[in-house]
């Protein structure tokens, strides 16, 4: 029923309005559209541009997508994003999210994605990867994540997150009992 990704990247694009203007790449496979000229897809590619700003994301997908509630994929790699917004959380049916090789490098930016209950796929790498064990934190916050960068979440790897987390945790509750 759905086809391929509603493809946008290398757009040039500053601003998500600006693209509400242009034409998807066109794929092998042919998009398909609905009576009301808006794509059969639950994917969407921005990856690529200059992107900063994520306030008109909402916007652009209610503008491509015949059904924008069922986003499950989302490409915002390769652009200028510095933080992980709201908009974002609010993609209930987000599954796979690529953020790789932006801006983002306030770590405790990624527990907000906590609010997707069926994100399994994120990328992270080339924003916070200076951090070290900063994929453990992201595990220990994303439990769900059955792949990061590209790399899946092994069942050591969520051990190990969930043992950094309930140690984290306790010291976090020294520091603010004294």
């Amino acid at each position: 029923m759905y086809g391929p990704p509603v493809d946008l990247s290398f757009k040039n694009i500053s601003r998500l309005t600006d693209v509400w203007i242009d034409e998807p790449h066109h794929g092998l496979r042919p998009l398909k559209k609905n009576s009301d000229m808006k794509y059969l897809s639950v994917s969407l590619r921005l990856s690529n541009n200059h992107i900063t700003d994520l306030h008109d994301l909402p916007g652009t997908i209610n503008h491509f997508l015949a059904e924008p509630l069922h986003l499950a994929w989302l490409d915002l790699s390769f652009n200028k994003i510095t933080h992980i917004d709201k908009v974002l959380c609010e993609l209930t049916e987000l599954r796979v999210l690529y953020l790789h090789g932006n801006n983002i490098f306030i770590l405790s930016e990624v527990e907000r994605l906590s609010m997707l209950p069926h994100l399994h796929t994120l990328t992270l790498h080339g924003n916070i990867m200076s951090l070290c064990l900063y994929r453990n934190r992201v595990i220990s916050v994303l439990p769900q994540l059955k792949s990061m960068d590209f790399s899946a979440v092994t069942k050591q790897e969520r051990c190990l997150a969930k043992i950094w987390h309930r140690s984290n945790k306790r010291s976090y509750l020294k520091a603010n009992l004294h």
